[in-house]
Parts: C-alpha cells; structure tokens; sequence
C-alpha cells in the first residue's frame, strides 16, 4: 500500500535525503584514480555519521558497508572492496541515510579521470532520462507516465533499461511501495497524489537488458558485461509539482 506523508514528514524525509546529498557529493570529490572502494566507503560513513545521522545500507539484510560502490558493467549493489579504481572506470556510488526514523536515499555515477566519449554519452543519458523522469512526478500524472519517459530517453539514445531493478517508495522504510519501474506506457500504474515519496533510479546498459547477481549475493552485474550507468533521486509529489529532495538546497 503506498503511504502519503505530511507535509510536515516530507520536511523529515528531506533531512535525511539533503545528508545523502551532501555525503554524495563529497565522495564525487574523491573519485580519482588509485583510491579504492572501501576507502571511499568508509568516508562516507564517516561523512553521513559527522551530520549526525546513520548509513541506512549498513545491517539492511546483513549488507556490512554504508554506501554501495559499483564499476564499469556493476550495475548497482557493488560490495566496496580494495580494488583500486582505474583511469577510465566508470563508477556508481548510492548512498542511504537515516535522519531519525526517516530515510534518504540518492545515487550517481562518475567518470575516473578521463573516459571514453561512449561511456560520457553513457552517463549523460541515464541523468538526463532521471531528469526526464522526475519531470513527470507530478499530481494527476501516473506512476507509469515516469517509467514511459525514462525508457523512451534510454532507448531514443542506444541503450537498454534494466528491467528486473526498480526505484521505491521511501519513508521511515528504506523500501515501501511503489516499486518505480524503469519501463511502462503513459496512462498506467498508480495516479500520483500529493504526498506520494519515492527514489527515482535509471540504470542504463550499453549492451542488453539482462543482469545477474554475482556469488556474493549482492552485487548485479550486466550479463554481457557491457558497461551500465546508474542515478538516483528521491522526490516528493507536492501540489506545487516535484521536489527533488536530494537535491542540496
């Protein structure tokens, strides 16, 4: 069942969602050749616990990092390790915050120096389709009018849309309806009201659609191993349209 919030608990949501995207963007600044993934983890824990709220990934399902770093044809839940990043890797980093009972959640993906130019079209097009997305969150639109816009952008451009992952609904749980699917038509899936919360995330593929979950059950790769690129926003249906709640203000 999908909860509408308060106005008075979107303003909560936000607190948590705005150190999501504080902590997000100080690891952006880290992304550079030769720093690994579980330093860039620990980080971000140490960024989100500094504001005075806790890393939501850490303990979910016996998940053991605060954030989750994924490379090149990783799609999203990439257990940090001690691989070094290299010098034309592409990497998602999501993180996930609680700010009392409420929860954040946002995620991009960045260039490691320099890149190919298909790997920057790659990262423009799966931001430009959340964008494109978001747009759509608005009162009297339909959940399915979001996922359409992101599909028609990915496909328009080249790629796939992962098929089997889906944004969700967010609030004092990390994942509450509705599942946000990245594909659908116009028209369907719930209408959207005032007070509906919920994370918006294309995950766009190079080559196919398909994924697969990798032996330590957590981390969804590209079964092609073409590269995927990943964004996420949590915005919130107003009757003054969209807000993108982890935006930083």
């Amino acid at each position: 069942m999908i909860s509408l919030k308060s106005v008075a608990e979107i303003g909560s949501i936000r607190e948590a969602c705005q150190v999501a995207a504080e902590v997000l963007k100080e690891l952006e600044e880290l992304v550079k050749p030769g720093i690994s993934a579980i330093e860039l983890d620990r980080e971000g824990e140490k960024a989100i616990r500094k504001r005075g709220a806790l890393p939501a990934f850490k303990g979910y399902r016996g998940y053991k990092h605060a954030t989750c770093i994924s490379r090149n044809f990783e799609v999203v839940h990439g257990i940090p390790d001690d691989r070094k990043l290299k010098e034309g890797d592409i990497v998602s980093v999501d993180v996930g915050t609680k700010v009392g009972k409420f929860f954040g959640d946002t995620a991009a993906t960045f260039a490691v120096g320099r890149i190919d130019k298909r790997l920057e079209k790659l990262i423009r097009a799966a931001k430009e389709a959340l964008y494109l997305g978001i747009a759509e969150a608005k009162p009297g639109k339909y959940l399915g009018d979001v996922s359409f816009a992101i599909q028609s952008h990915a496909e328009k451009n080249g790629y796939t849309v992962v098929r089997d992952l889906f944004g969700h609904g967010i609030g004092t749980e990390l994942h509450e309806d509705p599942l946000v699917p990245n594909f659908g038509q116009k028209g369907t899936g719930p209408r959207l009201e005032e007070g509906m919360v919920f994370a918006i995330e294309p995950m766009l593929n190079m080559g196919r659609s398909d994924i697969e979950t990798l032996s330590d059950g957590w981390t969804v790769v590209t079964r092609d191993r073409k590269f995927s690129a990943h964004f996420e926003h949590t915005v919130a249906v107003t009757k003054k349209g969209t807000q993108v709640l982890t935006e930083i203000k």
